[in-house]
């Protein structure tokens, strides 16, 4: 297993929230994108044929955008001045998501509430979890609180099961090199609160399973 124990580089937090809000317009565009689709087919007097696909699209879209709205609002935002997360609304914030996936999730989370970067991070590394799961598999999400420590335990399972080498090396405090920017982000960003926090973050990659794990002070 790895830890991100490496010297970390150097980002100026102009450039971060830049990238930030790079990933976050790229997770929005598409169901934007779809929902104006829908309502161009709506009015056009040569596709009313196609009128109910077009509900259904406009439908699954929106909920789509609004499931990740809600999920990036905790992950990435302030979330208002909440300093304790109800894990329960979390857990409902990443199935939100991962119902727009194709990996399942497994919520074994049993602490009713946890501090804002234990919050984070449980969301971040659940949907990391599913998006190392292209194909498909199972995310397993567990966290317990150990003395004055939260310790969270992610595995991903499942074929084709694997994480980035930007991911990794976000994880790890690296730079994007010559990666996704979208993707290294959101791992940077997950190494940089967890660390500010004084907790770690490790990563490992295994034939069909990637496990990720952090320990946050409680």
């Amino acid at each position: 297993m790895s830890e991100a124990t490496t010297p970390t580089a150097p980002i100026r937090p102009a450039e971060l929230a830049a990238f930030l809000a790079a990933r976050m317009c790229h997770d929005f565009i598409s169901p934007a994108s779809a929902i104006v689709s829908g309502l161009d087919l709506l009015e056009d007097p040569t596709a009313q044929d196609m009128r109910e696909d077009a509900m259904g699209l406009i439908g699954t879209s929106a909920r789509k955008l609004a499931d990740l709205l809600a999920f990036t609002r905790v992950a990435f935002g302030a979330s208002a001045s909440a300093e304790t997360f109800d894990t329960r609304e979390l857990e409902k914030l990443a199935r939100g998501v991962f119902g727009h996936m194709r990996a399942e999730l497994d919520w074994q989370v049993e602490l009713a509430g946890v501090n804002k970067p234990a919050a984070r991070t449980l969301l971040n590394l659940a949907q990391m979890a599913g998006q190392a799961l292209p194909t498909g598999g199972n995310a397993r999400i567990r966290a317990v609180e150990e003395g004055a420590s939260i310790a969270i335990a992610v595995e991903a399972v499942g074929p084709r099961a694997r994480l980035r080498p930007e991911v990794l090396g976000g994880l790890q405090g690296e730079g994007p090199g010559e990666g996704l920017h979208g993707h290294w982000v959101q791992a940077r960003y997950v190494h940089l609160f967890i660390t500010d926090a004084g907790g770690r973050i490790f990563a490992e990659v295994a034939e069909e399973k990637v496990t990720l794990a952090a320990t946050i002070p409680a």
